[in-house]
C-alpha cells in the first residue's frame, strides 16, 4: 500500500476516534480491503445506552479523576462487531488503529483474518502488539 493512502487510513481512524464520547482517552479504528473501508469504530457505550463512558471518580482542584466504565466497547472490537454484522469479510484486511490494542482486541483482530495492522500511539501494555507479532500478523507503527 503506498505511504499517502497509509497516511489517508490513518487520518480517517483519528478522523472517528473523534466521534467517540469518552473523556479519557479517544481510539478510532477502521478495517480496509482492497483499499476501500469496509469498517469503523471508536470507544463506546454499546447501541441504545446513554454515551457516558466514565464515572466521576473524584474531584481536586485541578481537575476531575474518571475511570472507564467496563461496559465500553474498544474501537477494534466496535469495528469488529460492525464488520461481522456487514457482508464483508474481514480476511486478508488491513486495520488502522489510533492507537495500539490491548491483549483482548488483538485476539479478535487475529480471529477476524486481519492480516496487518497499523497504529499511531502505544499502548501503555505491548501485550496486544506481542501476540499479533507471534501470530503472524504485520504490524507497524506510523
Amino acid at each position: 500500500m503506498k505511504n499517502k493512502f497509509l497516511f489517508a487510513f490513518m487520518d480517517v481512524a483519528e478522523r472517528f476516534a473523534k466521534l467517540s464520547h469518552a473523556r479519557r482517552l479517544q481510539v478510532g479504528a477502521i478495517v480496509v480491503k482492497d483499499d476501500r473501508i469496509i469498517s469503523i469504530g471508536y470507544n463506546g457505550m454499546p447501541s441504545g445506552w446513554d454515551n457516558d463512558c466514565e464515572d466521576l471518580v473524584r474531584v481536586d482542584e485541578l481537575e476531575p479523576t474518571y475511570k472507564t466504565k467496563p461496559q465500553v466497547l474498544h474501537a477494534e472490537s466496535n469495528a469488529i462487531t460492525k464488520l461481522a454484522k456487514s457482508t464483508e469479510s474481514g480476511d486478508r484486511s488491513t486495520m488502522f488503529c489510533t492507537h495500539s490494542p490491548c491483549i483482548d482486541c488483538a485476539k479478535l483482530i487475529f480471529q477476524t483474518g486481519i492480516t496487518t495492522l497499523y497504529y499511531r500511539i502505544d499502548y501503555r501494555s505491548t501485550d496486544g502488539i506481542d501476540f499479533l507479532k507471534a501470530s503472524g500478523v504485520t504490524v507497524e507503527q506510523i
